[in-house]
């Protein structure tokens, strides 16, 4: 122990242990899916900070492993953005400090019984707000939540149409929280089971009482996937490839079909035959085909990316504008400053113009649908208020063709289960070149996924649910919670620093007797 102290008296030597601790929760995501190591994943990086000699050093700790965090989890991205991943991980990874500082003030030292306990809420907490920020579409998004990785674990989606990944995110650092007590603090053995115990608890109580969705129909989805297309003339083979593919949708009744993100490389209004031939395989398959147009309008300025329903008729006039655009894949934020990435990655060469609004489309089946592209899929919010406003059938359009060889397909696929169990209602996720998956309201998988190997048209059999989940209709209360919960816990700071520092009463001194004065009689 001497000498691992010595060895951690190195500033850049602790640093790079925090950012390698700070990456294994990664194992815990698609590809590797090790769901269960999530419960632990966090527990080496705990340990180091809690080890921190000083505050400040602990919350180094916490930047170094937030770094590494965000680095692992997007290290798909290094191919795209080469050297700027770094600078991105730098910067998000900040976010981590304060919870670094936190973790060693609660679990600092030898924590009695009552620390811990307020730690198994206040450290949880403080993550939910690091995911809180980094969620923001501008930072990039809600990729790597750490309770999405529960994702195939039907307990975890019952808990998941509750409180949302939020809640699934609070309870495994909750659990993290509790281990790191158990292996290191003896005298607080008590209070980490304690954790471990309320955690089962809550879960075993959502799975007795948390409403089950309300199956009553089935509707037929085709997914539409054509594979890898790259080259000269790559727009037009990769519709002539998608042409094909639905054509042998003819005789399934499908009540939908579905085309992946950027599926159509030219506007409809500029190119009327395209748009003929879509019409022309609706009227031959009897249902409407969901494409994805990536073009400069014709009707106003700018390149969108768009959903677009179209019928036996041609356009049906139902038209979704992607509103969160991916940063530095579809927008530079604040390309005046940062158009350097341009030159060192992938990085857009123009900015996507953002829809105003998201939108419910009526599919000529009287199924209604709620679109989303792209990573909006990440966000639990937008399949939340499609919801809200009578979705049916959450639908999101995707295209992960420059990460093929990656993690991130398998990853983003899996993000459609935990959408489904939050709202209760079946989600497809549609991509050009893989993986493509269907999920059930709970969140189970219907049918196979698509691989990124695969090109074909995949139909499937979707039971339909109604009924609200306590997520949709009470939204994103864990973090309510969690933001109560660390107020309480500064409010409780800031009256302990003040008792301390306002001096006490001063004692009661008796007045000094003189020789003259008479014991019996004072005063003579």
């Amino acid at each position: 122990m001497k000498r691992l102290d010595q060895w951690l008296a190195s500033p850049w030597r602790r640093s790079a242990l925090a950012a390698l601790t700070g990456a294994l929760p990664v194992f815990a995501f698609p590809a590797p899916s090790l769901w269960w190591f999530a419960y632990v994943a966090l527990v080496p990086w705990i340990l180091l900070v809690r080890s921190a000699p000083t505050g400040k050093r602990a919350a180094y700790d916490g930047w170094a492993g937030g770094f590494g965090f965000m680095v692992a989890v997007h290290h798909w991205l290094l191919p795209s953005l080469n050297v700027f991943i770094f600078v991105i991980g730098a910067l998000l990874g900040a976010l981590w400090a304060p919870w670094g500082w936190l973790v060693r003030r609660f679990l600092g030292g030898v924590p009695g019984p009552g620390r811990v306990l307020a730690a198994l809420v206040v450290l949880p907490s403080g993550w939910l707000m690091v995911e809180l920020v980094r969620s923001w579409q501008g930072l990039g998004g809600p990729w790597g939540l750490l309770g999405s990785s529960q994702w195939q674990v039907e307990p975890a989606l019952r808990l998941a149409s509750v409180g949302g990944v939020w809640l699934l995110s609070f309870l495994v650092v909750a659990v993290n929280v509790s281990v790191a007590v158990l292996v290191s603090v003896r005298e607080s053995r008590v209070p980490a089971v304690a954790g471990i115990v309320a955690t089962a608890a809550a879960t075993s109580a959502a799975w007795v009482w948390s409403p089950r969705p309300d199956v009553d129909g089935r509707v037929r989805i085709a997914v539409v996937q054509p594979g890898v297309i790259d080259g000269v003339g790559s727009p037009e083979k990769r519709f002539d490839r998608e042409e094909q593919l639905t054509r042998k949708l003819a005789g399934e009744k499908p009540d939908l079909i579905v085309w992946g993100e950027s599926s159509v490389g030219f506007d409809l209004g500029d190119r009327p035959d395209l748009a003929r031939r879509i019409a022309a395989l609706s009227r031959e398959t009897g249902a409407d085909i969901l494409v994805n147009v990536d073009a400069r309008r014709s009707d106003k300025p700018g390149i969108y990316k768009s959903s677009v329903l179209v019928g036996p008729q041609g356009l049906t006039g139902d038209r979704y504008d992607k509103m969160r655009l991916v940063p530095f894949g579809e927008y530079i934020p604040f390309r005046s400053v940062l158009g350097w990435a341009t030159d060192v990655g992938k990085a857009a060469g123009e900015d996507r113009h953002r829809g105003t609004e998201q939108v419910v489309m009526n599919v000529g089946h009287g199924l209604r649908i709620g679109p989303m592209v792209c990573f909006e899929s990440a966000f639990p919010d937008m399949s939340r208020h499609l919801t809200q406003d009578g979705a049916e059938v959450l639908v999101a359009q995707s295209a992960t063709s420059s990460f093929q060889q990656s993690w991130a397909p398998e990853q983003h696929a899996s993000l459609a289960a935990l959408r489904a169990a939050e709202t209760g209602r079946p989600m497809v996720h549609a991509t050009l070149t893989g993986v493509s998956a269907v999920y059930g309201a709970s969140g189970e998988r219907i049918g196979s996924w698509v691989r990124t190997s695969e090109s074909r048209s995949v139909l499937y059999d979707i039971p339909l649910a109604h009924g609200v989940t306590p997520y949709v209709r009470y939204g994103d209360w864990p973090v309510h919670a969690a933001l109560l919960i660390l107020a309480a816990w500064c409010t409780a700071e800031g009256v302990r620093a003040l008792r301390l520092r306002r001096p006490g009463p001063e004692p009661h001194v008796p007045p000094a007797r003189t020789v003259r004065e008479s014991p019996v009689r004072p005063g003579r």
